[in-house]
């Protein structure tokens, strides 16, 4: 579960990391209000549950209140990366010396929290990664959480000043803290700057958190902003299938976490773009299958929907069951692929063929056709 910019900073405020102050507001007369109360110059801040604010125009430093009411207008009004804007926060603009990046993340190869931290902060840490990492510097997190040593090694790579270490070191303890209280995948600070009178501030604030834990933390669960998440994701929550969505034009529906990514990995090879992971999971039941197909048949970027079934607990006949119930409630134009192999194979290209449909046995095949339909689609 992801928490809004304003969400995260109330948490890292709660645990005594230093962020600046700020309101959000929903319109633009009060965003006017916060800035009159602030000063001026503000910064106002689109707060949607996805990155790329800034590059996408919804993160404005502005510095009167002419200038705040047209771009509060402005960023209220848009939708970034499919997600729209309905609240803005408004922060008091920081006079930035230095700005750095600490992130506690969770280290999947190696099952455990990674400290990182890189004094090329305020970009995406992804980009720094791959073409400077040197850069990085990645502190392994155990049952005893992060030492002050340690906390202290990190600060040193990032600042030669000893008074701005002085403040670094407690913020990436308490920053650990909070990634282990809250039971969070990801607690982010980027950037974490000293301003011109060396004090140091979390600018930006991100935590996502792992839904299995919520039943323990009902606060948090509370936190959830279901108008501002992806109707795709609430809905698939509801039904009990494990969807992301991205950016591509290949619609997956697959059952089992590893071949779905696989066929994710697949679709890339051959040149195409996924526009989801999918997971219908080990059920049988054919509503999950009219379910999923409703999910992809709404997102607007999809030309294609591919279904890759291996059949073990998962029925095959089950499965293009649940397909033909979705074409006969839907109005349906996108081009189908079917690749399905496995327990009653035999008995679901049956049902498929008297529909005319044909199911694939080959997965490489499959995707390829995929791809192809959907550019003749598009």
């Amino acid at each position: 579960m992801n928490l809004h910019e304003y969400q995260a900073k109330e948490l890292f405020r709660a645990a005594g990391i230093p962020v600046p102050p700020g309101e959000t507001a929903t319109d633009v007369e009060g965003a006017r209000e916060i800035a009159a109360r602030l000063g001026y110059p503000v910064v106002v801040k689109a707060q949607v549950l996805i990155g790329g604010r800034g590059k996408a125009g919804g993160v404005k430093v502005v510095a009167n209140g002419e200038d705040l009411a047209r771009e509060s207008r402005r960023i209220l009004g848009m939708e970034i990366r499919g997600f729209n804007v309905h609240r803005v926060l408004v922060t008091p603009s920081a006079d930035i010396a230095r700005e750095y990046y600490a992130g506690i993340v969770l280290d999947r190869r190696n099952e455990r929290p990674v400290l990182m931290v890189s004094p090329a902060g305020g970009i995406d840490i992804e980009e720094v990664a791959r073409s400077r990492p040197e850069k990085i510097l990645k502190i392994p997190i155990d049952s005893r959480g992060l030492p002050a040593y340690r906390a202290r090694a990190a600060a040193r790579f990032l600042d030669s000043d000893p008074a701005v270490r002085k403040q670094i070191a407690p913020i990436l303890a308490r920053l650990e803290r909070v990634y282990h209280d809250q039971d969070a995948t990801l607690a982010e600070i980027n950037p974490l700057v000293v301003d011109r009178r060396g004090a140091v501030l979390a600018l930006d604030a991100k935590i996502v958190l792992d839904d299995s834990a919520l039943d323990r933390h009902a606060d948090l669960a509370a936190l959830r902003d279901r108008e501002a998440e992806d109707p795709g994701e609430v809905e698939a929550r509801e039904q009990g299938l494990s969807y992301v969505k991205l950016d591509g034009s290949i619609g997956c529906i697959v059952n089992g976490a590893g071949l779905a990514m696989a066929t994710m990995d697949l679709v890339q090879l051959y040149g195409g773009k996924p526009a989801n992971f999918l997971d219908i999971g080990g059920s049988s039941n054919p509503d999950k299958v009219v379910a999923a197909m409703g999910i992809l048949t709404r997102a607007p970027r999809v030309r294609a929907v591919l279904f890759n079934i291996f059949g073990g607990i998962t029925r095959c006949d089950d499965v293009a069951r649940g397909l033909l119930a979705a074409l006969d409630r839907m109005k349906l134009k996108l081009p189908i692929v079917i690749r399905l192999t496995g327990t009653n194979e035999k008995e679901a290209r049956d049902l498929l063929s008297q529909r005319g449909l044909i199911a694939l046995s080959d997965m490489d095949e499959a995707v390829r056709a995929a791809i192809a339909r959907a550019a003749e689609a598009a």
